[in-house]
Formats: C-alpha cells, sequence, structure tokens
C-alpha cells in the first residue's frame, strides 16, 4: 500500500484509541489544551478527520477535466489560516466540533473506528490511487488528489493528536516518521508561504534572528 494511505489509516487507528481512551470519557466536559474546545470537542474534531477522510474517498468522483487544487493553495484559499480564535471560521470549527461531541464519548469513538474500517477497505480496493482525483465533500466545488486530500487529514490527526494527548496529560501517540515527514514538510511550506523562506531558514539555523513566529497557521 502506498505510503500516505498507510500512514493516515495508523493515525486513524491512534485516533481511535485515543479517543476511546477512558479518561477521554471522564473528562469530557472539561476544557482542553486548545483554546475554545472542551475535551470532547476536540476529541469530536480528531475524530472528524477520520471520517471526513472516509467521506472524501467514498464521494462521486468529479467530472472529468476538473481543476485540481494543489495542496498548497488548498491552504493558501482556507479562510481559517492565519485568522484568530474567535475569527467567525474557527468559531464555526470549534462550534461543530462541539455539536459532534454531544453523541458522547463512546459514539465518537464508533463513529471514528466504523469511518477507518471503512477507508481501509476503499484503499485496499484498489479504486483509489495517489493521484485519483477526488471532490472534498466538505468545500464546495474543490478536487484535489487522493494524495492530498489525505495529506490535509494526517496533517490534522498528528496535529490534534497532540492537543488531545497534552490536554489528558498523557504521552503522544506515537506516528510513523514517513507520517512526521510528510506533516513537517507540508509545515513547513505553508510557514514559508506565509512568512517568507528566509523566517523559516533563520528560525531553524539562528535563534539570534529568528523572528517571533513562523507558525504555519
Amino acid at each position: 500500500m502506498v505510503t500516505i494511505f498507510e500512514d493516515f489509516l495508523a493515525a486513524a487507528d491512534a485516533a481511535v484509541e485515543l479517543i476511546g481512551a477512558r479518561a477521554v470519557a471522564e473528562r469530557w466536559g472539561e476544557p482542553s489544551a486548545l483554546a475554545g474546545f472542551t475535551i470532547g470537542g476536540l476529541a469530536a474534531h480528531l475524530g472528524w478527520q477520520v471520517q471526513s477522510g472516509r467521506l472524501a474517498l467514498a464521494a462521486p468522483r468529479p467530472e472529468p477535466g476538473a481543476v485540481v487544487t494543489p495542496l498548497l493553495e488548498h491552504y493558501a484559499r482556507a479562510a481559517w489560516v492565519g485568522a484568530g480564535l474567535d475569527a467567525p471560521v474557527n468559531l464555526g470549527i470549534r462550534d461543530a466540533g462541539e455539536e459532534r461531541a454531544k453523541a458522547g464519548a463512546g459514539e465518537q469513538a464508533r463513529l471514528t473506528a466504523l469511518a477507518r474500517e471503512e477507508a481501509a477497505k476503499l484503499l485496499a480496493s484498489g479504486e483509489v490511487e495517489p493521484e485519483t482525483v477526488i471532490a472534498m465533500p466538505w468545500v464546495e466545488g474543490r478536487a484535489m488528489t487522493a494524495a492530498d486530500v489525505l495529506t490535509t487529514r494526517l496533517m490534522e490527526l498528528l496535529v490534534h493528536g497532540d492537543d488531545l494527548a497534552v490536554s489528558l496529560g498523557v504521552a503522544t501517540p506515537e506516528y510513523a516518521e514517513s507520517a512526521y515527514a510528510t506533516v513537517n514538510d507540508l509545515l513547513l511550506r505553508v510557514s514559508a508561504r506565509r512568512h517568507g523562506s528566509l523566517a523559516v531558514l533563520r528560525t531553524l539555523s539562528r535563534a539570534e534572528r529568528a523572528p517571533e513566529t513562523i507558525a504555519a497557521f
């Protein structure tokens, strides 16, 4: 199986395990380490990354000749990138997570596990290749390659998996080095686009000349 497919499924496994942890259910309504999210809302948002990945893989294919959005362009066009914590787009993201959390910890764990298994079947079927063009159900009219769509999900799974683990005071799940390489490469490129390549260079090589932040988002 292609590496990005394997890494997505492995990260999905980690999400299922984390969401299903007893501590998550016990602290469902408590604040998380991510401002504005309860632990339950954050767990539901983490699970959504698996569920939305499955939705994209199963969605009807775009018409032949559909314009394919490159990975970096996807983030350049995303309203939430660089938006403030209380910007409407980010409030909407948090509200959606909290709404999903109302189903409870057990249901979120079940839905995420089911989505993971269905995604695995789709990826093993041979019908989806890395360059297969698929529609993104949560962004109307946008088409991307399967590899790029799953890269967006993988980034979310690693970042929010860490957020949830920190919220619980437990170890961050262990992810494959290939998963980290994919996500870190994406974050560096988004950061360079936002802050400039020189800012990234200085931050990684010269602490005395590093800017205040090169956060990708």
